[in-house]
């Protein structure tokens, strides 16, 4: 059985595939139906905000790579998940890179992992 630490890190990985390839369903098991997600000027934005925006296209992940990933478990059914990110993204026609720390809430529901928060801090 693998531990909740290898779990939530097989999870973290399949988000970052998944969001790349702009798989709505996998992203909708990965986030919880009550997920919000704050970015660096205080928006923020929900589960249905975030698959929204992969769907038309408002956004798409070229490339992530995660240099910094921490995985600290609390308790049976709780975790936080930092580090940073440098990510290609396209928006509104523009290509740019993108370096941001994060701060994800892990929950364990019905057995399974998922992300039911985030906060995000743009690296200067």
């Amino acid at each position: 059985m693998e531990s909740d630490e290898q779990q939530i890190l097989q999870l973290f990985e399949e988000g970052d595939r998944a969001l790349i390839a702009a798989d709505a369903a996998e992203l909708s098991r990965i986030f919880a139906d009550d997920y919000i997600q704050y970015d660096e000027s205080g928006e923020s934005f929900t589960k249905r905000d975030v698959l929204s925006n992969l769907r038309t296209g408002a956004i798409r992940y070229i490339s992530m790579v995660s240099t910094g990933r921490r995985i600290r478990v609390l308790s049976e059914n709780l975790a936080i998940v930092h580090g940073s990110e440098e990510d290609d993204v396209e928006q509104g026609g523009r290509r740019f890179p993108v370096r941001y720390f994060y701060m994800d809430v892990v929950m364990k529901r019905n057995g399974k992992w998922q992300i039911v928060g985030s906060q995000v801090a743009k690296a200067t």
